[in-house]
């Protein structure tokens, strides 16, 4: 129960710092992800934010009929106001299609047949099909989506299924597989497969809907962030990554530093610990690697406690996105023009003076007038010691 709640805090955080999308998954097995229905705990989430957009990430459509998933995603858009994205993908976790009794080998092409079936009835199709795991017969739903075309985006790894499927349906894709050096390096290429799939289909894909997977976690110094995420990242990949997933090539690390090291400072890390700046710059970088997308999409991972995990999302939120997404360079040349253009502001301290002058008793109490805290606009100030020299006394 708490931990539902701290991830319901978390929404709200996130919410109030600005962040424009939160994203929640489907897992049944593995007992370290506990949500199992991502729409249950958006619709709470709903209750507790205002603006943020409330993202499935992902719902397994092969574990699903698609005409209940399409009702559920049109109630939380409802119950949401409109602040769905739909997200979807075969199933992460080879565990969960063991525990359905499903064939791994059936799971991408059944999430190509829920796509295009959940599509036609949220486009108000009535629909009667026959396929080898679900049957509808004159369906269609009573309510559509409150948003006239609710965002749809599929997750993508190293395989060229996801991008291919996103380009047959023309829809937004969310690549996970970037969290590794491989999934990384992949980036380049796998956009060209959302394009052909899209031109073979008489679809587009538009890179301002490819949102990519990152992990960091942020503090002021990498002194700091080290500190904070050492003993949680390492049980992270020991315990879950490496004994429990036995993802391929994963090794246990024998210490806490061994594991911040080669999580984050080798050459192909692709996770930052450290400060606002490390994290711009590997946005940067990923940025040109991939050729440019949409958004970038934080990893949550509890490395850090809860308390240094929001901490780092405040952090990330105030110095990170201002950064990358251009809001302070106006600030900065508005800055610099008043800087080299005292010349002309100047004048403005002339015109305070020469109200000053012209009353004696404001004159004359100029010559003790030194408080910083004089209550004028910062750059109409008139310099009082040299202003004072030129005061008459009475």
């Amino acid at each position: 129960m708490l931990q539902f709640r701290r991830d319901l805090d978390l929404v709200e955080h996130l919410d109030k710092l600005g962040y424009d999308e939160f994203w929640c998954g489907e897992h049944h097995s593995s007992g370290w992800e506990m949500i199992g229905s991502p729409e249950m705990f958006l619709a709470a989430a709903g209750e507790r934010s205002k603006r943020i957009k409330l993202a499935t990430g992902v719902v397994s459509l092969p574990y699903h009929h698609p005409f209940n998933v399409a009702q559920r995603m049109v109630q939380l858009d409802y119950m949401t106001g409109g602040r769905v994205i739909f997200g979807s993908g075969p199933g992460a976790l080879a565990s969960d299609a063991h525990t359905l009794g499903i064939d791994p080998m059936l799971l991408r092409d059944r999430q190509d047949e829920a796509i295009g079936v959940i599509r036609r009835l949220m486009r108000g199709e009535r629909l009667t099909v026959k396929s080898d795991w679900f049957t509808l017969q004159d369906a269609a739903l009573q309510l559509l989506p409150l948003q006239e075309d609710m965002p749809f985006a599929v997750a993508s790894q190293i395989s060229p299924s996801g991008m291919t499927l996103a380009g047959k349906h023309g829809i937004g894709i969310i690549s996970i597989g970037s969290l590794s050096e491989e999934g990384l390096n992949a980036l380049p290429t796998q956009w060209g497969f959302a394009e052909a799939a899209a031109a073979e289909h008489g679809q587009t894909v538009d890179r301002k809907n490819w949102r990519v997977l990152m992990s960091w976690h942020i503090a002021e110094t990498r002194e700091q962030a080290r500190a904070e995420a050492r003993e949680g990242l390492l049980r992270h990949h020991n315990e879950y990554i490496t004994a429990t997933l036995q993802r391929p090539g994963a090794r246990p690390y024998k210490t806490a530093d061994e594991a911040v090291d080669k999580t984050a400072f080798v050459p192909g890390a692709v996770a930052t610990i450290g400060t606002p700046d490390d994290l711009v710059e590997r946005i940067k970088s990923v940025l040109e690697i991939s050729g440019g997308f949409g958004t970038v999409v934080g990893f949550v991972h509890d490395w850090a406690n809860p308390e240094n995990t929001r901490r780092s999302w405040d952090m990330v939120a105030r110095y990170v996105v201002p950064e990358i997404n251009g809001y302070l360079a106006g600030l900065r040349t508005s800055r610099e023009f008043v800087a080299s253009n005292r010349e002309y502001f100047n004048r403005a301290r002339e015109a305070v003076m020469a109200k000053i002058t012209e009353n004696p008793a404001a004159a004359a109490a100029l010559k003790v007038t030194k408080s910083p805290l004089l209550a004028a606009s910062a750059g109409n100030v008139p310099d009082l010691d040299q202003a004072s020299d030129g005061v008459a006394p009475r």
